[in-house]
């Protein structure tokens, strides 16, 4: 048997990049992978690839600033599988890179909304499914910036930055549960974000998310243990919050 079959998994941003390749990885563990993003296209393309290796996918064309629909995804999701196994946040936006006083309000708004705000509205809509399941595990894609402030980055770095503290004070709440909640920051990957960023990089010279996934995908067993915890791919280690009070 596979180490993740009749494990039911929800990946955002699963269209392409970090989201695709762990998405894929899932898949061929054994999960039933539910598919979000705001591209058929790249949906259609993952739907392909994990047929041709034998998984299953459902796909769900979702732009998450409509809130509302992701609400309703947690109440389809009841009424199909009655359970969510494995949440992991990917989605996110690199948003402008331009100092703070040229940064207009909607470019910000627009940033927190996919970054933080419907982080948050996953976890209020989909924390009553992962509850259901007899170990249910979260990871949420985070990044240096929010911790570094660089300049430039100022909404990326803030959205960053809110969504750890989110995922904190989840840990927090949930550390009496069987629910395993973390963060995982994979550094300078080879994505069309991190093209879009730093146009003039050499993409040869960073990892690939096919090669992040294989780190992200551990925290999402049932046999992880740790809760509250930030993994850094680049340096391979575990940064532990204050740790979350049973």
């Amino acid at each position: 048997m596979t180490p993740l079959a009749s494990r039911i998994a929800l990946v955002t941003g699963a269209s392409r990049g970090i989201g695709y390749a762990t998405a894929r990885t899932l898949a061929r563990l054994g999960a039933h992978v539910i598919a979000v993003a705001r591209t058929q296209g790249g949906l259609e393309e993952l739907d392909d690839a994990i047929r041709g290796d034998g998984g299953s996918a459902t796909l769900v064309p979702l732009n998450l600033t409509d809130f509302d629909g992701i609400a309703r995804l947690g109440a389809a999701l009841h009424e199909r599988h009655g359970k969510l196994d494995i949440l992991v946040g990917n989605a996110g936006v690199a948003g402008p890179s331009s100092p703070l006083g040229h940064i207009e309000l909607k470019q910000w708004t627009d940033v927190m909304a996919i970054n933080a705000t419907a982080n948050f509205q996953l976890i209020r809509c989909m924390e009553p499914l992962l509850q259901k399941s007899d170990a249910g595990r979260a990871v949420f894609i985070t990044s240096g910036t929010a911790s570094k402030a660089s300049a430039y980055r100022g909404p990326y770095a803030a959205s960053k930055a809110a969504l750890e503290a989110l995922v904190r004070v989840w840990a927090h709440e949930t550390a009496s549960t069987a629910l395993r909640v973390n963060l995982f920051n994979p550094g300078p990957i080879r994505t069309r974000m991190r093209a879009t960023v730093m146009p003039g990089e050499d993409p040869a010279t960073l990892d690939t998310p096919e090669q992040v996934a294989e780190f992200i995908v551990p925290l999402c067993d049932p046999l992880w243990t740790e809760t509250g915890k930030l993994y850094d791919y680049r340096s391979r280690c575990v940064m532990q919050f204050h740790p979350p009070s049973a």
